[in-house]
């Protein structure tokens, strides 16, 4: 709804007002009340007729022009290419799964760190700046300043392999 003065007004259901706003404010507010509606559309999830599309706050669960549409239940059985059948409930994996995977993880990540703490604490810091982002120069420059000697780039890459070497020995049981 546009006004005289060029200003836009926004209807707040709510409250039953309109409320006059900028056109910024105003497509701020709309784009995605329009996002969510045109894909309620798509899904034949909306009906609202499109001289009522002014009352739409996308809030489609409060609608009265809500429908059900395309849902699919998770225990719906659907066939794939191949034709055999299969639930989305199938599918979904059991997050406390993966969660107990990570934890295992980092446990062991964090023993390994330790463990390299007392033997090579190069190693560590090496494996710390690797996990924290750093390109193979900032390596070489940290480790300069921590550590003193030449570090240079290649000496750094060249540590970085055997340090990488030695973790996944030791992670996957070889001497």
């Amino acid at each position: 709804m546009q006004t005289q003065d060029n200003h836009r007004k926004i209807y707040i259901r709510s409250t039953k007002q309109w409320v006059p706003v900028t056109e910024e404010v105003y497509l701020a507010y709309y784009r995605p009340i329009w996002r969510t509606q045109k894909a309620a559309k798509k899904a034949g999830q909306c009906f609202c007729p499109k001289d009522k599309l002014w009352l739409c706050d996308g809030d489609c669960a409060m609608c009265e022009y809500c429908a059900v549409g395309n849902t699919v239940s998770l225990d719906a059985p659907i066939e794939n290419a191949d034709g055999d059948a299969f639930c989305l409930v199938g599918t979904i994996e059991d997050p406390t799964s993966d969660f107990a995977d990570v934890l295992v993880d980092r446990l062991l990540l964090e023993q390994l760190l330790d463990e390299m703490a007392e033997r090579d604490p190069e190693g560590r810091r090496i494996c710390e700046l690797i996990m924290e982002g750093c390109s193979k120069t900032e390596i070489a420059d940290t480790l300069q300043r921590e550590f003193g000697g030449d570090w240079y780039k290649s000496k750094a890459v060249y540590r970085e392999k055997q340090v990488l070497e030695r973790l996944r020995k030791r992670i996957l049981g070889l001497k």
